[in-house]
């Protein structure tokens, strides 16, 4: 059988560079689209450039593939900005990127994904799922993303799945803009039941799955990887039930 053709957008470090590794690991052919090109390339990657929020741009870079059988929708994220501190126009790019960015490229794979009969999955985050302070546009780019993977998944249904993995915390190259010194880091692993943020690849090898044989009959689902979510703050806030 011919190699699949997996497109990681964003693929050109942190979480998008686990993703592209894993996909290499598994046999895949990938190819990674940024703006810019990677620092640290990774073996088995072609980079090609590419602004996700240019809409002819994307369609050009889709339609000069041959062939894609998997698209995986990581290009976002968001630096820490409260609402007020800023205008509308700078949250609303915020959206721009982790949502309708998503959006424009699914819709230019579409076609290409019908005819492999492939897979779309989309990177999304717990920021979805829960108040996001600091980040608010984001949790509310992603909250949407995951609802449009469900819809996409029930419209292009049986042709293409469409899932989203709903990432909790990850180390990467840019923790300590999140996090803190190795110190803060340590004590915000220690908030996760698993122990441990995650790693990129932990990440990839789930992104791997859905876009897998095994998940045939996956499709709108929404997986979680976040090492277990986090210990509900009133358990320790409480009196009660405290070991003496």
């Amino acid at each position: 059988m011919d190699k699949r053709l997996v497109v990681v957008t964003g693929g050109t470090r942190g979480v998008g560079a686990g993703i592209a590794r894993a996909f290499v690991e598994a046999g895949d052919d990938v190819v990674v689209c940024a703006r810019r090109p990677p620092e640290v390339p990774v073996d088995g990657v072609e980079f090609v450039p590419l602004d996700l929020r240019d809409p002819p741009a994307v369609r050009v870079f889709f339609d000069g593939l041959p062939r894609v059988d998997v698209l995986v929708n990581n290009a976002g994220g968001a630096p820490h900005r409260l609402l007020a501190e800023t205008d509308a126009e700078r949250h609303a790019r915020v959206i721009e990127l982790n949502l309708t960015a998503p959006l424009t490229a699914s819709l230019a794979a579409y076609e290409q994904l019908r005819r492999a009969r492939g897979s779309v999955v989309m990177i999304g985050s717990v920021s979805g799922t829960r108040p996001s302070p600091g980040t608010a546009a984001y949790g509310a780019a992603k909250a949407g993303l995951e609802n449009l993977a469900r819809s996409m998944a029930v419209e292009w249904a049986p042709d293409v799945r469409v899932n989203t993995l709903v990432v909790g915390m990850v180390r990467t190259e840019l923790s300590h803009l999140h996090y803190g010194d190795e110190d803060g880091i340590a004590a915000v692993s220690r908030t996760v039941p698993m122990g441990r943020l995650a790693e990129p690849l932990d990440v990839g090898r789930a992104a791997v799955f859905l876009a897998s044989d095994a998940a045939a009959y996956i499709t709108g689902a929404g997986l979680l990887v976040h090492g277990g979510g986090e210990r509900p703050a009133f358990l320790d806030a409480a009196t009660a039930n405290k070991e003496k």
